[in-house]
């Protein structure tokens, strides 16, 4: 098929650009996380939805990361409602915390929790309410 820059692109060639947005999406998250794993630590940004803000929920982020261990980052209510948590550390410990997020024993009510990830920019001393 011809692309629009005058290339030719066989479907399903070796080095083929993807068919279709969600594989493009798939492999750019690949090469991401190829990147992250360099380093072990990541970066992990999530918005929390729901009945959040009021209710205690960033001080029990807060334990929950500490008692998870390893994380440096913070929680934040935003002006829309949700809650931030940024988290910085080792990918499984992370992934811990998101898990906690999603399902675990939150105060208030969780309607979904929307994240991405990315590598360490740093600037945190600890796990801080904000």
């Amino acid at each position: 098929m011809n692309r629009p820059n005058g290339s030719a692109e066989r479907a399903g060639a070796p080095g083929a650009g993807p068919r279709d947005p969600q594989e493009a999406e798939q492999r750019e998250a690949t090469q991401d996380a190829a990147g992250v794993a360099e380093t072990g630590q990541v970066r992990m940004t999530a918005w929390v939805r729901g009945r959040v803000q009021g209710v205690g929920f960033r001080w029990y982020t807060r334990a929950q990361a500490l008692a998870i261990g390893g994380l440096l980052g913070c929680a934040r209510n935003l002006r829309d409602g949700r809650v931030e948590v940024v988290a910085e550390g080792a990918r499984e410990r992370c992934e811990r915390l998101l898990g906690w997020l999603r399902d675990g024993d939150t105060p208030g009510s969780v309607d979904g929790v929307t994240e991405i990830w990315d590598t360490p920019r740093g600037g945190y001393e600890d796990f801080a309410i904000r």
